[in-house]
C-alpha cells in the first residue's frame, strides 16, 4: 500500500536501461518527484532523458530498478493503466479528426456520456485558450495551437502526471517563448506534476520548480534554476548551462583563491593547497580603469548582441568573456573586478584519468607487462617498485624479496597535460571520438571515449571537433602507478 505520509508522486529508485544487451543508456537513475512540482530534465542529445520519459509513460520497460507512483509499484504497468498522460514532440494530433474528436478520443474510449464529455472539452480548451474551437479542422491550426490542442487532449483525462517531451522544439523562437510562459500558467492552474525533457538551458531556468541535469545516462544535479546557475556541481553543469569562464586554480588561504595569474577573496572555504575550478559567469565580471582592476588585460573584441555586447578580454595567456551594456575599442586597456559571491569554486576532479590495469610476470627481455581496458604496454619495473632489483632473471624489492607481479591489480594515473590528441589512429595507443569539450584557462579540455567506453581527458590547445575520432599520445614515463591489491 502507498505511505499516505509521502508527499511524492513518483519515486525512481537504480533505474537503469540498456538496449541491444550492451548499450547502457540509462545507469542507476534515482529521483524523486514531488506532487504538483515542474520538473525538467535537461541535457544533450543522447543523455537519456526521454528514455526516462518513455519508462514512466510505460512505453519502455527498465531493464533494472523500480518506479514507484504514489508509493505503489508501476514499474511493469502498461500505459494504459497508469494515471500518466504524455505530450510528445510531433503532437500526434489525428489529422482527420477535428479539435473535439481529438480532445475528446481518450473520453470516447472510456465511453463517457456526451453531456459530462462536453464538458471536459469546453474545460480543457478554456486552460489552453483555445475556446470555441471544438469544430475547427486540425490541418488549419498554428503549430502553437497544435501543441496546445495536443496539451489539451493530455490533460482533459485530469491525469497525475503531465510528460512533456520537447513539445516547443518545432515552433518559432517567439512562439517559443510564449508557450513557454503559457505551459507554466497552465501548470498553476491544474495543479498537476509536469515533467518536461527539453536540451534548452533558457527553457529549463525559465519554466522549472526543479532541474534534473544528466549526461550520458546520468544525473549531474538536481536543484532549482538559481542553484543550477549560481551553484554548479561540476565543470559539464557549469559549462552546459549558460556561459561560464572556468580557471584552473589553487585555495592559497582561508578563503583566497589564485587562479588567472591573482588572488580573489571568495566565500567557498577549502584546504590550503587544493587544486580548485574557478567559475565566473560572463555577466558577473564587472570593467572598470586598468589601475582599479584585480585583473589586468586588453579588449579582443566587442559585438553587439541586441540588449548587450559580449566583450572579449585577454589577461596574460587567458581570454575571458564579459558581458557588458557598454561597449569597447579593441586594444584598449581595461581591470576586470569580481565580488567573492560571485566566484564559485569546484574542487577539481581527482577520479580524472584513473584506470586499472593488471600486471604479467616480469620478463627479462621485455620488462613489466601491463594490461589495460584499451591497450597494454611493457614498462620499466621501477615504475611500479622503486629500488627494485633483478637477480638471475627474478625481480626483487629493495629488500631482496621475489616481487610476484602476475594477476597484481594497480592504478594508473595519465595527467591530462601530458596527454595529446593526433588524427593518425597509429599515432597513439587509444582510439576513440571526442565526446564533450570545454575551454578552461587558455586551452580546451577534451573527454575521449575509446569502444571499451573508457572515458580518457585530454588538456590540448588545438581545436577539435565533438565526435572526431582521434587517437590519444600517452608517454610511458609520465605514467603514475599505484598498487591497490598483490
Amino acid at each position: 500500500m502507498a505511505d499516505m505520509a509521502n508527499d511524492n508522486l513518483i519515486e525512481l529508485k537504480h533505474v537503469r536501461k540498456v538496449f541491444d544487451e550492451d548499450t547502457v543508456v540509462v545507469e542507476d537513475f534515482s529521483l524523486d518527484i514531488k506532487k504538483g512540482e515542474f520538473v525538467t530534465f535537461l541535457g544533450p542529445s543522447g543523455c537519456g532523458k526521454t528514455t526516462i520519459l518513455r519508462m514512466l509513460g510505460g512505453f519502455d520497460v527498465p531493464s533494472g530498478g523500480e518506479i514507484l507512483l504514489n508509493g505503489d509499484d508501476i514499474t511493469k504497468l502498461p500505459p494504459n493503466e497508469r494515471p500518466i498522460n504524455t505530450v510528445f514532440q510531433k503532437y500526434a494530433l489525428f489529422p482527420h479528426l477535428n479539435v473535439y474528436d481529438n480532445i475528446a478520443f481518450g473520453l470516447k474510449l472510456k465511453k463517457m456520456a456526451k453531456k459530462e464529455m462536453d464538458e471536459k472539452v469546453s474545460a480543457a480548451l478554456e486552460i489552453v485558450d483555445l475556446e470555441g474551437f471544438e469544430k475547427r479542422n486540425i490541418n488549419t491550426l498554428s503549430g502553437g495551437q497544435q501543441q496546445r490542442i495536443a496539451i489539451a487532449r493530455a490533460i482533459v483525462n485530469e491525469p497525475e502526471l503531465l510528460l512533456l517531451d520537447e513539445p516547443l522544439s518545432a515552433l518559432d523562437a517567439k512562439m517559443r517563448k510564449e508557450m513557454q510562459i503559457e505551459l507554466k500558467n497552465m501548470h498553476k492552474k491544474l495543479g498537476i506534476t509536469f515533467i518536461f525533457v527539453t536540451h534548452d538551458q533558457e527553457e529549463a531556468l525559465t519554466m522549472s520548480d526543479k532541474i534534473v541535469v544528466m549526461a550520458d545516462g546520468e544525473i549531474q544535479q538536481v536543484g532549482t534554476p538559481e542553484e543550477i546557475y549560481n551553484e554548479p556541481a561540476n565543470l559539464f553543469v557549469a559549462d552546459f548551462i549558460g556561459e561560464s569562464n572556468i580557471f584552473k586554480g589553487k585555495m592559497v588561504g582561508k578563503k583566497k583563491a589564485n587562479f588567472a595569474g591573482y588572488t580573489f577573496d571568495c566565500v567557498d572555504d577549502y584546504e590550503v593547497g587544493t587544486v580548485i575550478d574557478a567559475v565566473i559567469r560572463p555577466e558577473d565580471f564587472m570593467i572598470t580603469t586598468e589601475e582599479k582592476g584585480q585583473i589586468k588585460g586588453e579588449i579582443l573584441s566587442s559585438d553587439f548582441k541586441g540588449t548587450f555586447y559580449i566583450v572579449s578580454v585577454l589577461s596574460g595567456k587567458n581570454e575571458i568573456e564579459v558581458h557588458s551594456l557598454k561597449n569597447y575599442d579593441i586594444g584598449a586597456k581595461v581591470g576586470l573586478c569580481l565580488e567573492p559571491d560571485l566566484i564559485h569554486i569546484i574542487p577539481y576532479d581527482t577520479s580524472i584519468n584513473h584506470y586499472e590495469a593488471m600486471l604479467g610476470a616480469y620478463e627479462v627481455e621485455r620488462g613489466l607487462p601491463v594490461q589495460f581496458a584499451d591497450f597494454s604496454w611493457d614498462i620499466d619495473p621501477e615504475q611500479i617498485f622503486p629500488g627494485c632489483q633483478v637477480e638471475d632473471g627474478v625481480l626483487m624489492d629493495a629488500h631482496g624479496k621475489v616481487i610476484e607481479t602476475e594477476g597484481m591489480i594497480v592504478d594508473a594515473f595519465f595527467s591530462p597535460d601530458d596527454l595529446d590528441l593526433s588524427d593518425d589512429a597509429e599515432a597513439g595507443v587509444v582510439t576513440g571520438n571526442i565526446l564533450s569539450f570545454l575551454y578552461v584557462d587558455d586551452h580546451y579540455q577534451y573527454t575521449v571515449r575509446s569502444e571499451s567506453e573508457e572515458d580518457y581527458v585530454v588538456n590540448d590547445e588545438d581545436l577539435w571537433n565533438q565526435e572526431d575520432y582521434v587517437s590519444i599520445i600517452i608517454p610511458k614515463d609520465k605514467v603514475v602507478y599505484k598498487i591497490i591489491n598483490s
